[in-house]
């Protein structure tokens, strides 16, 4: 399919960037790696007027770690992720995220400005309790919590001629994770997905444990219910199973033509055990 006429520009500065945004009004998108949103172009779902490709934009690039934090630039690529295994989950997550095709193009920044809830970087971000900067053409900064970031379908806090400037994620020493993720194929949007993070005590139990699920309702969403099941207790088979059968309260899993909202329910329980199970022993 041929996506509707638009114009294009590659800025050169960030200024530039947000410039041509402001001046393309609604109508103007910027453009990071573009598998979120040259597919919905196509299928005319889509119909920006001008993209503002960000590509050629100094500074949006490249992994740091920085007073407890990764530092990561909104355009870091997924397959620049996958390949650092000291970015724990984030790069588990990475690392089966469509085909190596779309690793090498897709971005950091872009799915979570995308906000699709079948995506898997926006759920990490949401368990991992990380943040975003998000600047527009006024010059003015402002940084927004994962959990504030994700609003609606496809509806996230960056507005109309803004962008996200920095990515922050906490370095999460000494927690274990596991990223689960159910697909008809490899390639596939998930099904469900469940990122599990656990901290275990110096005597073996759970010291704190977060869990966040991948289209399980319009956004990310954490797993309140199961935390409160295994926060302070054992980390045993038994204790993980019974926080798992809490997966699904809470939940408002949409249903499609892979899965009704209850089989959904029925892999979020299964994939919290095996996902807290994982973590716990990573």
């Amino acid at each position: 399919m041929i996506p509707a006429e638009f114009d294009y520009v590659a800025p050169t500065s960030l200024d530039d960037a947000l410039q041509a945004l402001a001046e393309g009004g609604e109508d103007a998108k910027p453009l990071a790696g573009g598998h979120s949103l040259l597919p919905l172009m196509k299928m005319r779902l889509a119909v920006p007027t001008l993209l503002v490709d960000l590509r050629r934009v100094p500074g949006l690039h490249g992994i740091e770690r920085e007073d407890g934090d990764w530092r990561i630039g909104p355009l870091t690529r997924h397959a620049d992720l996958q390949v650092r295994g000291d970015l724990g989950v984030l790069a588990e997550t990475a690392s089966v995220i469509a085909d190596q095709q779309v690793r090498n193009r897709g971005t950091i920044g872009g799915s979570l400005a995308h906000g699709d809830p079948a995506s898997d970087l926006p759920t990490v971000m949401v368990a991992a309790e990380g943040r975003v900067t998000i600047r527009g053409a006024g010059g003015g900064s402002r940084e927004v919590a994962a959990a504030d970031l994700f609003q609606d379908y496809l509806t996230t806090a960056v507005g109309p001629g803004e962008v996200i400037t920095e990515v922050r994620v906490p370095a999460l020493d000494g927690w274990g994770h596991a990223y689960e993720k159910f697909t008809r194929r490899a390639e596939d949007w998930a099904m469900v997905g469940v990122c599990a993070l656990v901290k275990r005590a110096p005597d073996g139990s759970c010291e704190d444990v977060r869990v966040a699920f991948t289209n399980m309702a319009s956004t990310p969403v954490r797993a309140g219910a199961v935390e409160a099941a295994l926060r302070g207790g054992p980390l045993d088979e038994g204790a993980i199973a019974a926080a798992a059968e809490h997966a699904a309260e809470g939940t408002d899993p949409p249903a499609d033509l892979n899965a009704s909202a209850d089989y959904k329910r029925h892999l979020a329980r299964v994939l919290t055990r095996r996902a807290l199970q994982r973590a716990a022993g990573s």
